[in-house]
């Protein structure tokens, strides 16, 4: 008789090779790998295409918390990051006690279905900051995640859960929530949404419209589960609501019984000058969603915060499985937001984003004077800031829409001011936008020379045809190649 199945020797394989070790990164940094050929390679191949083209593919390399080096060596002062690092890279105080953490703590690294110190530590700080300026939250509970997605995700459970016969929510056009299928819903662009459709139904309004707002609400109040809104358009281009917008949107929400979901993802935690921009326009939202500087630049936290009795209408006893994440609230993940709450509140950085914020727009709308065939507008929001720029050609483009027009003139223009010497923000969602937010503890003295980097960027393209004219019709060529087929 033959041996059995499980008896039948099998003959042992090579050990795969794994390409670039870990060993060789630490030893060797980017003198280890080819990063833009692996890209290009394996990631997302076009978009590495297009940065490579523009020369803004990396690898960077730190020089301090608010300086970066690229490829070439050219010093760059960090404006980048979307928002993400408060601190700038690799704070010396949130490093130091991650190793800390690491190196001292026994506490299980995914606590499920356990307490956790860390978690518990987190849920408790978030809710009295929020709670410092918005009292009625007192009591109100925490989702911890990975990303400002999942804590839109989360947030819309939460208000289909407690308003169960409505299906709909009211998102606000410009805006900008995320692209896993529930938060792209809410992301009204056919750029994101198109190959998707259909999504969860929408009523997307014009932003900052109270009227059209009113007429949303007493028409189909009942069919809305909440309105969904950012206090200042971030990705959308540093787009402000008119005054009084939001408290009176609070106020048209809580006649018709309607919660309010604020997304605080990129406003949140003092980048805006508040620590929730929502609450200091006069809105007391129902449902908080943060992200972004949460983890410090180290980490992806993501955090849903509610309303008790919200909260409850979605997890209420053995219903609590409803929702989870696997990874939200990881001890490491929990700790180093906690620790950066720390340093945002005991260095009151939301009043200096507030003071650097000021002071920037300031210079920015100087520019805006000087240089007016370049730029249009200047916006900002504590050290939410964007120039919108005049487009690089006035006429239209055969074979190219209209809006790829405007985010060919935002990357050449990122290019541009890379050479000058500031690394700057594409925005996602804006027509013609060139997007800064840089660090909140940003020295001074690198917060002026960034901004006289800026001007020099300005003299040096005084009409943003000049953008073109600099970057080339070959390079541009293979550019629109690769971006448009």
């Amino acid at each position: 008789m033959g041996a059995p199945p499980f008896e039948t020797p099998v003959t042992p394989q090579a050990a795969p090779t794994i390409p670039v070790r870990s060993s060789d990164l630490l030893a060797h940094g980017a003198a280890a790998v080819d990063a833009v050929a692996l890209e290009r390679r394996h990631g997302n191949t076009d978009l590495f295409a297009i940065l490579d083209l523009l020369d803004l593919a990396g690898p960077f390399q730190l020089e301090s918390p608010w300086e970066l080096r690229d490829q070439t060596g050219r010093h760059l002062i960090h404006a980048g990051g979307f928002a993400a690092s408060p601190f700038g890279e690799a704070y010396p105080p949130l490093v130091e006690f991650a190793r800390s953490y690491l190196s001292d703590t026994r506490q299980l690294g995914f606590p499920h279905q356990t307490a956790s110190e860390w978690r518990a530590a987190l849920d408790a700080a978030l809710v009295a900051l929020l709670a410092s300026v918005a009292p009625s939250h007192a009591d109100s509970e925490v989702f911890l995640s990975n990303s400002g997605a999942e804590a839109v995700e989360a947030a819309m459970k939460l208000a289909l859960a407690y308003r169960p016969k409505a299906r709909r929510f009211v998102n606000f056009a410009g805006a900008y929530h995320g692209k896993t299928l529930g938060a792209l819903a809410l992301t009204s662009s056919d750029v994101y949404q198109g190959p998707f459709r259909p999504l969860r139904e929408t009523i997307t309004l014009p932003y900052g419209d109270e009227d059209a707002l009113a007429g949303a609400l007493g028409k189909d109040a009942d069919d809305i589960a909440a309105i969904v809104v950012e206090p200042v358009l971030g990705e959308g281009g540093v787009v402000p609501p008119p005054p009084g917008f939001l408290r009176r949107l609070g106020e048209l929400a809580a006649s018709h019984g309607v919660p309010v979901i604020a997304d605080e993802v990129q406003t949140g935690l003092g980048r805006a000058g508040h620590w929730f921009a929502s609450v200091a326009d006069g809105l007391e939202p129902d449902i908080v969603t943060l992200a972004k500087p949460l983890g410090g630049g180290l980490l992806p936290v993501g955090a849903t915060i509610a309303r008790r009795e919200i909260f409850k209408a979605m997890l209420p006893g053995t219903a609590s499985r409803r929702h989870s994440s696997t990874f939200g609230g990881g001890s490491f993940a929990s700790a180093v937001a906690l620790r950066s709450l720390e340093l945002l509140v005991d260095e009151r950085l939301d009043l200096r984003a507030q003071e650097l914020g000021k002071r920037g727009l300031e210079r920015m709308r100087d520019a805006v004077e000087r240089f007016p065939h370049l730029f249009a507008e200047a916006r900002g929001a504590g050290m939410l800031m964007a120039f919108t720029l005049r487009p690089i050609v006035g006429f239209p483009v055969p074979g190219v829409p209209a809006d790829d027009v405007q985010a060919v003139t935002s990357l050449l223009a990122l290019r541009q001011l890379h050479e000058a010497g500031v690394h700057a923000c594409f925005s996602l969602r804006g027509n013609y936008i060139l997007r800064f937010t840089p660090p909140l503890n940003m020295p001074q003295a690198l917060f002026d020379e960034m901004f006289d980097r800026v001007d020099a960027f300005a003299e040096a393209n005084p009409r943003s045809l000049k953008l073109l004219q600099r970057f080339g019709l070959p390079r541009l060529m293979r550019l629109l190649k690769v971006a448009y087929g």
